[in-house]
């Protein structure tokens, strides 16, 4: 069972190594990239000619730091291959072609009919048991997000959210419409 988990897992980093270090890895004409898989390529003909032409390990520490080094100069002037924020955000859906509602935003959020957002603060459901009372209390409070959060929640939620809602005694009556508010 070692043996086959350590052969995946050579089989898969191998290839990433040889990458980083700047070699070509010759695929074999028999193997297409989309169907091969981990096992295939560490018997795959090429890579051992290739492997056995310049060995994988590093066992310089000058070697490591400099590719390191290299990758990270890359990675400031590329910004568009560092991790991007993610928004499971559907622009067009599949039934009627439609823009969607992200509903983690409906349920955390509370949308003013001026354009404000409310929420709560962070962390007020988490380890209650080692916070005084005076700390759980701030947390229970709700304030408004600012006017680049509001307007991202506003592009995350569909117009059905953004209408009129009355509601019988409704705290939040008196917020909900504000004068000299620019978003």
């Amino acid at each position: 069972m070692a043996s086959v988990t350590t052969r995946l897992v050579s089989g898969a980093i191998r290839p990433l190594r040889l990458l980083s270090q700047g070699c070509a890895v010759v695929m074999p004409p028999k193997v297409t990239p989309l169907s091969c898989h981990f096992s295939s390529l560490t018997t795959a003909p090429g890579l051992q000619r290739l492997t056995a032409a310049r060995p994988v390990l590093w066992t310089n520490v000058d070697t490591v730091t400099r590719q390191q080094g290299i990758l990270h100069s890359v990675m400031r002037s590329c910004p568009g291959l560092l991790p991007q924020p993610v928004r499971s955000l559907t622009y067009y859906s599949l039934k009627k072609g439609k823009r969607k509602t992200v509903k983690s935003v409906v349920r955390r959020f509370l949308r003013l009919h001026c354009g404000l957002w409310l929420r709560r603060k962070a962390g007020y459901k988490k380890k209650l048991w080692k916070k005084k009372s005076v700390r759980k209390k701030r947390l229970r409070e709700h304030v408004f997000c600012n006017g680049t959060q509001s307007k991202l929640l506003d592009k995350m939620t569909t117009s059905f959210w953004k209408r009129r809602n009355w509601f019988l005694n409704d705290p939040y009556q008196k917020y909900h419409q504000r004068t000299n508010l620019k978003l």
